[in-house]
């Protein structure tokens, strides 16, 4: 997508996120002074004293980077300092409430409510704080009787009117625009209105505060889409340098990193995002590990994986099997714990390997996360098929209909309902390699067309770099196994439109167009592969494959 309303979009971030870098060069952050720490620059006014203002000041920056635990922490501390601070308490409740993660659990909603309350008893002293204050009433009020998406889509209306009844007040946009991107309360249109809208806030504030660390974070989420991503580069390589004493800003760059195929940039980001949170976590919580790691984990052995740097994506696989506790057992840690895994043995091809996968650790609440369980039944499911035994990959087909249908009953949580849909195009696409080794072809192709078909209605989660193996393009490995090489080569590149600089994709697609006696094109595949590859360890066998065409050419 190539507006000229989005370009302007584009050329906001990247003059205000040069401005920043220059900035950077010539101020201290003000927390640096207090407390070593670098977060970017917030100021929110409140009606505080002078030094719960200075400690709000940084809780909020924790909370702009959804350093949630943190952010909880110093509004606890800001109640202290002035204990008649109700905007403290709104603070409190915010950090229980994340837009785009997941909705709270019944502990947080209880302590989001009783802030909320302890707000109200302080009367806070504006009306542009108590518009603030039942912006966040209106989320925790009646908890147990109205669904999280009625009551986010109210607090977006809220947010809205603070937003207009106080038009400078930029904490107000902000926290407006982020409304906008709440992924649990509608699946955006392929239009991407709210997130353009989003974004229009958002840059109008850029300029305006370069340093904060929320406008450019909600600005990769607004364009964390692959037909927008590149319009977040500026903001992404922008962002880390903001605050990279939170290991979330550290990481979250990759988003868009990851949606463009620059894998050693994405590498970088969360080598530090990881070492940021295992110190942050040895803090907090000594012996466990920490979500945050694990969220980088997942996004490192994508990374890894695609430029075939196997033994490190291997330390990687081998980090998590020493981990059995973890700090937060949020949706994150689930989803690391079982992406990580499945994504080594499916991304190289190690299909008896993917067969055996289980469950890791075993003490983990699964049951609380069953979409996360699905990644480990859905690699069993393929690494089966693909090794000829079809009887178990019929038995993790079945698991996974059962889990597709645990989630599509669940409605209390509207997030199941995104992930049944993502079970459901598992479920598809290993029951269509299922069919292929029973010899059903026809079948196999029907049921892997639906399933890359369903796939491309819908979009993925911030929680994951992209599907554990995106189902269009194993539609293209299906037809190129059935010797369609010129239907699997439409299929690859369409893949690799959405998910660039995958190794697989690139592969198939060098290999595809070889079949179809179109050699020219099949070197250019090739040495785009072999570029990708530049810091490879060991040698693939797609690899050896590669450099022999080379050498052929020559």
């Amino acid at each position: 997508m190539r507006m000229n309303k989005m370009a302007l979009f584009a050329a906001l971030i990247a003059v205000a996120c040069g401005s920043e870098l220059r900035a950077q060069e010539t101020h201290q952050h003000e927390h640096q002074h207090q407390h070593g720490e670098e977060l970017g620059r917030v100021s929110f006014p409140i009606s505080c004293t002078t030094e719960a203002q200075k400690q709000f000041n940084r809780a909020a920056a924790w909370l702009h980077s959804f350093g949630y635990e943190e952010a909880d922490k110093a509004f606890e501390a800001v109640t202290v300092v002035d204990p008649k601070c109700g905007m403290a308490y709104w603070g409190i409740a915010m950090s229980q409430y994340h837009p785009i993660w997941a909705p709270p659990t019944k502990d947080e909603l209880r302590k989001g409510w009783s802030a909320v309350e302890k707000a109200k008893t302080l009367s806070a002293k504006t009306e542009r704080e108590r518009s603030y204050l039942a912006a966040i009433e209106v989320f925790f009020k009646d908890a147990d009787k109205l669904d999280h998406r009625t009551r986010a889509l109210a607090y977006q209306q809220a947010m809205e009117q603070t937003y207009r009844a106080y038009p400078e007040d930029l904490e107000a946009a902000i926290f407006y625009a982020l409304s906008l991107l709440e992924a649990t309360t509608l699946p955006p249109g392929k239009d991407y209105a709210k997130q353009k809208k989003a974004a229009e806030i958002l840059n109008g504030v850029l300029p305006k505060l370069p340093n904060h660390p929320g406008v450019t974070h909600y600005l990769i989420h607004s364009f964390d889409y692959p037909q927008l991503a590149e319009l977040a580069l500026p903001a992404a390589r922008s962002y880390a340098k903001i605050a990279p004493s939170s290991p979330h800003a550290l990481h979250m760059p990759t988003h868009i990193f990851t949606r463009l195929g620059l894998w050693q940039e994405s590498i970088q980001s969360n080598a530090a995002s990881a070492a940021a949170a295992k110190t942050l976590v040895a803090r907090n919580h000594p012996g466990a590990a920490s979500y945050d790691q694990l969220h980088a984990m997942d996004y490192l052995m994508y990374a890894y994986l695609q430029g075939a740097q196997d033994q490190k994506a291997l330390g990687i696989l081998q980090e998590l099997h020493s981990m059995s506790r973890v700090d937060v057992e949020n949706f994150a840690a689930a989803y690391a714990f079982a992406a990580v895994p499945a994504r080594y043995a499916l991304e190289r091809r190690s299909w008896t390997e993917a067969a055996a996968l289980t469950v890791h650790p075993t003490s983990f609440p699964w049951d609380r996360f069953l979409f996360a369980e699905a990644l480990t039944h859905f690699a069993r499911a393929l690494g089966a098929a693909r090794s000829g035994d079809s009887a178990a990959a019929s038995q993790s087909v079945e698991k996974l209909a059962s889990i597709q249908r645990a989630l599509s009953s669940a409605r209390d949580n509207p997030a199941n309902l995104y992930w049944a849909k993502q079970v459901e195009i598992q479920r598809q696409a290993a029951a269509a390699w299922t069919a292929r080794a029973e010899g059903k072809n026809e079948d196999a192709l029907r049921l892997m067309r639906a399933a890359a078909d369903l796939e491309a209605s819908t979009d993925k989660s911030p929680v994951t770099p992209g599907a554990v193996l995106p189902a269009r393009e194993l539609l293209a490995d299906l037809l190129l196994e059935l010797n369609k090489p010129v239907e699997a080569l439409k299929e690859y590149e369409a893949s690799l439109r959405d998910t660039p600089n995958r190794f697989n994709g690139l592969y198939g697609a060098a290999r595809a167009t070889e079949l179809s006696g179109n050699r020219a094109k099949a070197a250019q595949y090739y040495r785009q592969l072999i570029a990708l590859c530049s810091q490879a360890e060991g040698e693939r066998a797609e690899l050896k494959r590669a450099k022999a065409f080379r050498a052929e050419k020559k």
